[in-house]
């Protein structure tokens, strides 16, 4: 008998490929889109054309047509809300900059579509990310990094749960992407050349700060002040949800050079301004850590961390600084650690873990 498999479908050609190449493989395939927006308005669909846009199923569906395969739709309005939009906007109301992708992954595509297809009777799901599922030597699971390094995807999976990724298939991180675009022209999918979404999918303007305007009405904190690390007004901004650690543009602030963001008050709705240098800083602490290629961190540990998904990684010494948190020291400072944002500790090419950045530092304070 077959072994299931429940492909989440976005519409796009990674995913639409990965469905392919698993049938291929000899995998009872399914598709299923996960309605995950929130009630676009017909033009907003059309433009978004991401992940998380209605007419992302209609793209789907043409795929699995063309593939011969199944195809539902399961809707995930609640669950995207509760664990990624009401997320994104708490985490900016307290001065920090979320990713939403990571909190899409773990509690949305994985656990809940996870969830749902056991039901049906699957024995896998799988998605289009470039990365690769690997069991290693010490019986865990991780996720490795995928054949194309511009591409990689690991940075936005490091939450996932070991059930998660010992039930999961990613055969898109074995290829590059013109491989995945190839083999999709030549399988006559009609997804083939369509553009990769680039934006956060569920703000298409890229406006954050309006759209946390609407999300938490009569809770935005309205304007503060500009002031130096040493306490000095520079001026008035906008609102702390209009600024992220390392920003320079945008500040209208008349200083006669550039000058950046190095920190963000949330209990007193001041941003912090300085220089270039100001941005740069060589540890961090941080929590909500969910190991992957180890089970647990004891002691001191060298990895390869990475502050951002285009950050390309910095040596660091990782060691516990209480429960559920470590300190990452790096060997040289790195610029705009962001609070908010996710460190990722990898070894030898697979994440070993990460967690939630809550605080910086810097060696010349």
């Amino acid at each position: 008998m077959r072994e299931k498999v429940v492909v989440g479908m976005s519409g796009g050609v990674d995913s639409s490929v990965a469905a392919y190449l698993l049938k291929e493989q000899g995998y009872d395939v399914i598709g299923v889109t996960m309605q995950i927006w929130q009630d676009e308005e017909a033009a907003v669909q059309a433009e978004n054309g991401g992940c998380c846009g209605l007419s992302a199923v209609e793209d789907a569906r043409q795929v699995a047509q063309v593939l011969q395969i199944p195809h539902y739709v399961m809707n995930f309005k609640k669950e995207f809300q509760e664990k990624v939009i009401d997320y994104f906007t708490e985490a900016y109301l307290k001065g920090c900059t979320p990713n939403p992708c990571i909190a899409c992954n773990r509690y949305v595509k994985w656990e809940s579509l996870l969830q749902r297809s056991m039901e049906i009777g699957a024995d896998y799901i799988a998605t289009g990310h470039y990365a690769r599922i690997i069991k290693l030597p010490n019986g865990r699971y991780a996720v490795g990094n995928a054949e194309t390094a511009a591409k990689d995807q690991t940075y936005a999976l490091y939450g996932l749960t070991q059930y998660q990724l010992a039930h999961t298939l990613m055969p898109v991180g074995d290829h590059t992407k013109e491989e995945i675009r190839k083999i999709a022209e030549r399988e006559g999918l009609p997804v083939a050349h369509k553009p990769d979404s680039q934006e956060i999918c569920f703000i298409p303007d890229n406006d954050y700060a309006a759209f946390i305007d609407r999300e938490a009405a009569g809770r935005v904190p309205g304007k503060g002040k500009y002031v130096t690390k040493e306490g000095v007004v520079l001026g008035e901004h906008l609102g702390i949800t209009h600024y992220t650690v390392g920003q320079r543009k945008g500040l209208n602030l008349a200083m006669g050079h550039p000058v950046f963001v190095t920190e963000i008050r949330p209990e007193s709705d001041e941003v912090v301004i300085g220089e270039a240098e100001d941005v740069f800083g060589d540890t961090l602490l941080c929590s909500e850590l969910n190991f992957m290629g180890m089970e647990d961190l004891t002691g001191q540990k060298e990895v390869l961390a990475k502050i951002r998904y285009a950050h390309p990684g910095e040596r660091c010494v990782i060691e516990k600084a209480g429960e559920d948190r470590i300190k990452c020291s790096f060997h040289r400072p790195v610029r705009a650690i962001t609070p908010g944002q996710a460190v990722v500790f990898y070894e030898k090419g697979y994440v070993l873990g990460g967690g939630t950045i809550i605080r910086t530092g810097d060696a010349r304070k």
